[in-house]
């Protein structure tokens, strides 16, 4: 608490899926004060509006959770927008963060920077050996400039910058649109409208054998905070459960929680992603004492439950 209350935070991505779990954690830590501006009002793009933003707000501790991401869809369709706003925002932002002496920098990557076929389970020191999966390497590579920046700017510069490695993310106010979603929300929302129109067949991309690693959105943010508190290292480091699940399976877990009784069917010809997804998340928990405590049965219950108020509340 001592250390929170003490700081001026800015967080940027804010409202945001990630943001807002990041907020309602630094609220608990009683956070001195937090700034956490929307894209209205801040556009990252655009240095000279990052140049004012900083110089408004003064903080000691910039959070850089902004970032424009999608399901595999987004990625294949968007690949230039996805690597040129997720690159200049995040350089531009540490570069202008380290002008206005911000004490400290936490930079948010993506699982999708690690090679195709990485060794299972993904360990950090394995980032730079190969390319990333096709469909969503432009992203995963702008992401990983970062943490190029931030380590020459510690040697250089000596600016406290850390990078974590987030797995994929899931929970309440999740995006749910169909064209840019991840792979959770998407299954919740076309199960849910399954249902509602009489248990219609659900048909899903790939062949649902790769496997994924999910981490709920709460403890991502409980591993930030933890981060921003506690390392102060120039290595990247891991956020995730530590455990995999095949596709075709969680297809199966969603069902059951959403009561889905359809068929489910698969469509080969379109892409599975990276064939498998399971992180070492040892270095978070020895240098920071982080480990993902919620189940994904329970995170799911959770989302789940979310998302039928959310529909809900939009019907109203």
């Amino acid at each position: 608490m001592s250390f929170w209350g003490a700081r001026r935070v800015l967080v940027t991505g804010g409202g945001g899926f990630l943001g807002r779990a990041i907020l309602k954690g630094l609220r608990e830590r009683g956070a001195g004060a937090v700034a956490a501006p929307r894209s209205a009002e801040v556009d990252l793009r655009d240095r000279a509006a990052i140049r004012r933003c900083l110089a408004g707000t003064k903080p000691d501790l910039v959070v850089h959770a902004a970032a424009v991401v999608g399901g595999i869809g987004a990625n294949r369709a968007h690949p230039g927008r996805f690597f040129y706003e997720n690159a200049v925002m995040g350089i531009d932002l540490i570069e202008e963060a380290r002008r206005a002496g911000v004490a400290k920098l936490v930079c948010l990557g993506t699982i999708c920077a690690y090679p195709k076929h990485t060794p299972v389970p993904f360990r950090e020191e394995e980032l730079w050996n190969g390319y990333p999966e096709e469909t969503n390497a432009p992203y995963g590579l702008a992401k990983k400039m970062l943490l190029v920046q931030l380590q020459a700017y510690r040697a250089e510069y000596g600016f406290d910058g850390i990078f974590l490695l987030p797995v994929n993310l899931y929970g309440p106010h999740d995006n749910f649109d169909l064209e840019t979603s991840h792979v959770i929300p998407a299954m919740i929302r076309r199960f849910e409208e399954a249902k509602a129109a009489g248990e219609a067949p659900v048909t899903l991309w790939g062949d649902g054998s790769p496997t994924r690693e999910f981490l709920y959105v709460e403890d991502a943010a409980e591993g930030i905070l933890a981060a921003a508190e506690r390392y102060d290292g120039g290595e990247p480091v891991n956020l995730g459960s530590g455990e995999e699940i095949a596709v075709r399976d969680l297809a199966a877990l969603v069902a059951r929680e959403t009561g889905y009784a359809g068929a489910i069917r698969w469509d080969p010809s379109k892409p599975n992603g990276q064939p498998r997804r399971r992180l070492d998340v040892s270095r978070a928990e020895r240098l920071f004492g982080w480990r993902a405590t919620t189940p994904l049965v329970e995170g799911l219950k959770r989302t789940v439950a979310w998302y039928r108020g959310s529909s809900l509340r939009a019907g109203s």
